[in-house]
């Protein structure tokens, strides 16, 4: 039994006055993850930014 079908099973014997509690740490863990994404892109940026910016990059990509 993989992960998700534990956690579903769990969820069903849950009683409903926890279900939106069960919900919200879900919503919770969504946007932690997609917060990631972007700090890792913000960080990427800033390192990948010194070869962005040489002339021989717009050079590269110039005929686009």
């Amino acid at each position: 039994m993989d992960s998700r079908e534990i956690i579903l099973k769990e969820i069903e014997q849950m009683p409903d006055t926890l279900l939106e509690e069960i919900l919200d740490f879900i919503k919770f863990l969504k946007m932690k993850a997609v917060q990631e994404k972007i700090e890792t892109a913000i960080q990427s940026e800033s390192s990948l930014k010194k070869d962005w910016l040489l002339p021989e990059e717009d050079e590269a990509w110039g005929d686009l």
